[in-house]
């Protein structure tokens, strides 16, 4: 049975996953909460296979609380239920090593899925946003920041960073006087060069090697 501990300020929505989720035998849930406050009470006195948690809490920002988490449970496993698909959620939450993100659009199957697989030790991102693999964990190159230029050039880290920005091509070729079709290139060079397979991966890197916050 995985012990399951979800923390979802709107009460309505959060009534209605339960119901859901407690359709399934495997799932039991030990608890929920709707603010940041209650679940770190509640992660000093019980184990919790997997806490889901919403990205925007009233009483405290995501990574505050996360470091709050790793502090009391270094290796507790955590999933993201949120509306959010922007990559700056994403690396900003990766960073203390999530295991999950699913969007709240996503099927109770899908969610039932995730649960699962981060219950076993793997890790689950919607398939709505850009899918993160074990492979780009591994493959992802981790250098010391003064050989960073000695992989990519001037302009290619530049381009990195509006990348993890969320810039769009046609928004970066903009700023910095290109055209499209350079930056697409630039793009694809990036994700050759560095051996990921979407932007995702380029955050990752980015991220190991201090070119972004």
């Amino acid at each position: 049975m995985i012990k399951l501990f979800i923390v979802e300020d709107q009460e309505i929505y959060l009534e209605g996953l339960c119901l859901l989720l407690q359709k399934d035998a495997a799932i039991e849930i030990t608890g929920t909460a709707g603010k940041a406050a209650d679940v770190l009470a509640v992660l000093q006195e019980k184990d919790i296979d997997v806490l889901m948690l919403d990205v925007h809490l009233p009483d405290m920002p995501e990574e505050e609380l996360l470091k709050k988490i790793r502090a009391i449970k270094p290796h507790q496993k955590v999933v993201y239920l949120t509306m959010m698909r922007g990559t700056r959620y994403i690396h900003k939450l990766l960073k203390h090593n999530i295991q999950g993100y699913v969007l709240k659009s996503a099927a109770i199957n899908e969610l039932m899925e995730a649960i699962k697989t981060v219950a076993s030790g793997g890790t689950y991102y919607s398939k709505e946003i850009d899918v993160i693999t074990d492979d780009d964990f591994r493959s992802t190159v981790t250098v010391e920041s003064h050989k960073v230029s000695e992989i990519l050039s001037k302009r290619e880290i530049e381009i990195l960073k509006l990348v993890c920005k969320e810039y769009s091509n046609a928004a970066i070729a903009e700023k910095l006087f290109l055209s499209v079709s350079t930056v697409e290139t630039h793009r694809k060079n990036l994700i050759a060069k560095l051996g990921v397979s979407n932007t995702v991966g380029l955050v990752k890197f980015a991220l190991k090697n201090n070119l972004i916050e």
